[in-house]
């Protein structure tokens, strides 16, 4: 078992991310796990993340607040409102941004699995 208390959680830097601070619960330099980390985010009102694909699937869950979520996948955009206790899965390979379009901050989850190890030549 291993416990990570939130008062003791380190930040963490995203790309692209914009008035955001980021936190690393579990997994990566948070501590041990095999297939995936967890990170929770504020995010301040007008903050966002840019429209940026990647290759790992993402569950969001907010916490707190609302988040406007966008993915696009295959040309084919979506968009959502999220309130507390929502959640949203991103596929591999779909574009997803995150929008803080409140005057209030909000609390974000995200659990993601960790990058495959880089295939060797």
């Amino acid at each position: 078992m291993h416990v990570t208390r939130f008062n003791e959680a380190r930040p963490y830097e995203a790309p692209n991310h914009f008035d955001m601070r980021c936190l690393r619960l579990q997994g990566k330099e948070a501590g041990p796990s095999e297939q995936m980390w967890m990170g929770m985010s504020q995010i301040l009102p007008g903050g966002h993340t840019t429209l940026d694909p990647s290759p790992i699937e993402k569950l969001y869950f907010v916490v707190e607040g609302e988040v406007t979520v966008v993915g696009a996948l295959n040309g084919t955009e979506q968009r959502a409102s999220l309130r507390a206790f929502d959640s949203c899965r991103f596929a591999p390979g779909e574009a997803r941004q995150l929008v803080n379009e409140s005057n209030r901050p909000a609390l974000v989850l995200l659990v993601m699995g960790n990058a495959p190890p880089a295939a060797s030549a």
